[in-house]
């Protein structure tokens, strides 16, 4: 039986992965700040977001979806919020120029604080302490009392969000995602990868026709379409009392939206029947997402997509597929059939990182370029395959010249993973193997285009 939906009907059901605080009148009363405290995002905006998402699920745009796997209170800085930014405008940029279609950008970004662990308890020369949930709970020092969750950081992760979304708006409608601006976009430390050589022959051409247009008497400088781009924010919505506490009611429509981003998204460790996340997030107006992996069957997809989107409205709902290049094969042709078959309008995204992290002989989790590249190949064939569209792509991705994630272009190896690994938890593409990969999703998003206009 389907129970009256409240902000807090959630806490009547099963919730994983949720931090155990020693101080339950401490979090009460941070719960009850936070409430106080302004929105990050409006209604409005979530709406122009599920509208955008209603494109991609239709085949008419593809969603690019990245950032930061865990942000940190510790490399907070604008440089590296306009470093990941730009990286982002230059993938979307190959992909509209590839594809000729509109592309959704969102970043994971402005609150992604707060992670999901395999283990409760992470082990180190014998002392065994709760596991790094992610700066918005506790913190990555190996101690007992950096590792106790305090409610209190929540309170700073809404800070530090609330600064970053606000010079994430001030770069999209403030200038610097003006399109004329597509050769400033290149990232210094990456001067001379193939990957931005194939990008700046490509802004060579973007550049001739926006000359062409101002020769025709069409200034690109008056064109608003040219003079920015929306942008817009997403994280998982894994601590529900910080959710709860920053949904409000739409004074326009009076439906309940989740303030603290634009779109929320339920991992593959707490999307079950009977989860508390699945509670909250099918009561929220936001566009929502869902991780789709290897353990979930047809049926049940299919019971948890009539949980978050039983209107079946196009835009509302987005699948991420994270299976692994070893198993997208055998598991995801099902599920996409399973959909098809119901009528069910979803968009189909791929994240091709979660699925292929493993740990290097040098003690490095890490994840291999071709692996990531295999699996959004398959995911693009598959889709051609079954009649579906492949409409979004989902990156742990950073425009820090870190060395996360071995192979690419520049050929990271096992050994070169130390030079720069500064992720505080999963590792990220550079912003070398993101150009990489846009090209490549590029290629597949082309190729399928013309199989559907052939057909």
């Amino acid at each position: 039986m389907i129970v009256p939906w409240t902000p807090s009907s959630w806490r009547g059901f099963e919730a994983r992965q949720m931090p155990e605080y020693p101080d339950a009148a401490a979090l009460t009363r941070v719960e009850a700040e936070l409430r106080r405290y302004p929105p990050l995002v409006f209604a409005g905006e979530a709406r122009a977001l599920k509208a955008q998402l209603a494109d991609a699920a239709l085949g008419k745009a593809f969603l690019l979806q990245g950032g930061d796997c865990a942000e940190s209170f510790a490399e907070f800085h604008p440089d590296n919020i306009r470093d990941t930014f730009r990286v982002l405008l230059q993938m979307a940029v190959v992909l509209t120029f590839a594809a000729k279609l509109p592309v959704v950008k969102v970043g994971r970004m402005a609150g992604q604080f707060a992670k999901p662990r395999s283990e409760l308890m992470e082990t180190r020369d014998g002392v065994s302490l709760p596991s790094y949930r992610g700066d918005n709970v506790n913190d990555i020092a190996f101690t007992p009392e950096a590792r106790t969750p305090d409610p209190q950081r929540m309170v700073r992760g809404y800070l530090q969000s609330v600064a970053t979304i606000n010079l994430l708006r001030a770069f999209s409608q403030g200038g610097y995602a003006t399109l004329s601006r597509v050769h400033g976009w290149t990232l210094d430390f990456v001067g001379s990868s193939a990957s931005v050589k194939r990008y700046r022959e490509m802004a060579d051409r973007i550049s001739e026709a926006l000359d062409f247009m101002a020769a025709c008497g069409l200034d690109p400088d008056l064109v608003p379409q040219l003079q920015g781009t929306d942008f817009f924010v997403s994280h998982e919505a894994l601590l529900l009392g910080y959710e709860e506490a920053m949904t409000r009611q739409d004074s326009l429509t009076g439906q309940w939206y989740d303030t603290s981003a634009h779109m929320l998204w339920v991992g593959d460790r707490t999307r079950f029947t009977g989860s508390a996340h699945i509670e909250f997030l099918r009561g929220v107006g936001n566009p929502v997402a869902m991780k789709v992996g290897p353990s979930l069957k047809a049926d049940d997809l299919l019971r948890l997509i009539d949980a978050l989107n039983p209107a079946n409205e196009p835009g509302r709902l987005t699948l991420i597929g994270r299976f692994g290049h070893d198993k997208i094969g055998s598991h995801l042709p099902e599920l996409v059939r399973a959909v098809q078959k119901e009528g069910r309008i979803v968009v189909w995204s791929c994240d091709p990182m979660h699925g292929n992290t493993i740990k290097t002989a040098t003690g490095y989790k890490t994840r291999p370029f071709e692996r990531v590249l295999s699996e959004v190949q398959q995911f693009f064939a598959i889709h051609q395959a079954e009649g579906s569209y492949a409409g979004g792509i989902h990156t742990e991705m950073t425009g820090q010249n870190v060395t996360e994630c071995t192979g690419g272009t520049v050929a990271i190896t096992d050994e070169a993973l130390a030079d720069r690994y500064h992720t505080h938890c999963d590792p990220r593409l550079n912003a070398d193997q993101s150009l990489e990969l846009a090209f490549l999703l590029a290629e597949g998003l082309r190729a399928e285009l013309q199989g559907r206009r052939a057909a």
